[in-house]
């Protein structure tokens, strides 16, 4: 625990500053802080805001000096963009850490909750993967560059608490998707390159569909809702250094998770994989008894979850980025 600090419900009027408000996670934040009261939510685009840009960003904190922060904003790919561009996941990630949180010290930062990733544990680690297991084993080679940028952040958290006290926190996400997901055919992770391809197959008549790997490796996800409600219950209801695993405590094979995203758009023909692909790690079931202790579980179910972001990407298809 934090010296004198103890955590509860957070004022619903303070400034509460969402770093990354238009992406996929900072948005669900933002319409989760809306809807629980939050009068003072403040954000900034990439246009308005470089965060890489650190006499910008330390302006831009002095300016609105917020009580409350969410660092939401990344960097983030699959398997394909993390393996192709690891100098940019790995520079662009650390820049913008230690950016917004040195300027979150400097002008008083009361509660900050940094986001990062489940690719920060070890490639082989017992499944479910505890909060333990970090720094225990190897990374993950396809996506080694963005989990050392995410531990580091860890590590700058638990840093601010011990040097100056401030009850900072850190929560890891399980895979996440759901609207406001990228859906590039390069940037995209599995749950939204699969809809995408799965859709464009039924829209364009065809028979097949070829999917990387083998299909065997398993997938935990988490509709993006669920995560953002996460986060609120932890700001208002856990102080600790240790980062706490956000999750479903449930997964599934890729295979599987191809199959729901089949039916769900309708789609009739057969699924192939193509096995030279890479696999990425053979299981990332995190370990969520940590939550589950503070009181917090899952809603969305998988299905369900999958029916509702294949409807909002056919509603958005024509606007979303390339």
């Amino acid at each position: 625990m934090s010296e004198g600090f103890r955590a509860g419900p957070l004022d619903r009027d303070a400034t509460f500053y969402v770093a990354g408000h238009r992406g996929l996670v900072g948005s669900a934040i933002w319409r989760t802080l809306e809807a629980a009261g939050f009068t003072g939510l403040v954000g900034a685009t990439s246009a308005e805001l470089d965060l890489t840009d650190r006499a910008a960003v330390f302006e831009h904190l002095a300016r609105i000096r917020p009580r409350y922060l969410v660092l939401a904003a990344a960097k983030v790919g699959g398997i394909m963009a993390n393996s192709t561009y690891p100098v940019d996941f790995l520079s662009n990630n650390l820049q913008i850490q230690v950016n917004v949180m040195d300027a979150a010290l400097e002008h008083g930062v009361e509660r900050l909750l940094f986001l990062g990733s489940s690719c920060i544990y070890p490639q082989l680690a017992a499944q479910p993967i505890h909060e333990d297991s970090l720094l225990t084993g190897h990374l993950e080679p396809t996506n080694d560059a963005y989990a050392i940028a995410k531990i580091a952040g860890i590590l700058q958290v638990q840093a601010v608490r011990r040097q100056y006290g401030l009850p900072w926190i850190s929560a890891m996400p399980t895979n996440l998707y759901g609207p406001g997901d990228n859906f590039s055919p390069q940037g995209s992770h599995l749950l939204p390159a699969l809809v995408r391809r799965y859709d464009e197959a039924v829209r364009d008549g065809l028979d097949e569909v070829t999917n990387w790997g083998t299909g065997t490796p398993r997938r935990e996800l988490m509709h993006v809702d669920d995560m953002a409600e996460a986060c609120l219950h932890l700001l208002e209801n856990y102080d600790g250094p240790q980062q706490v695993n956000v999750g479903t405590g449930r997964d599934a094979t890729i295979r599987e998770i191809a199959e729901v995203v089949a039916e769900v758009t309708g789609f009739q023909g057969r699924t192939l994989w193509d096995t030279t692909k890479p696999d990425g790690m053979p299981q990332k079931l995190l370990d969520v008894s940590k939550l589950a202790g503070e009181g917090w579980t899952a809603r969305v179910g998988l299905r369900d979850g999958i029916a509702a972001t294949v409807a909002w990407y056919r509603e958005h298809a024509g606007d979303l980025r390339e």
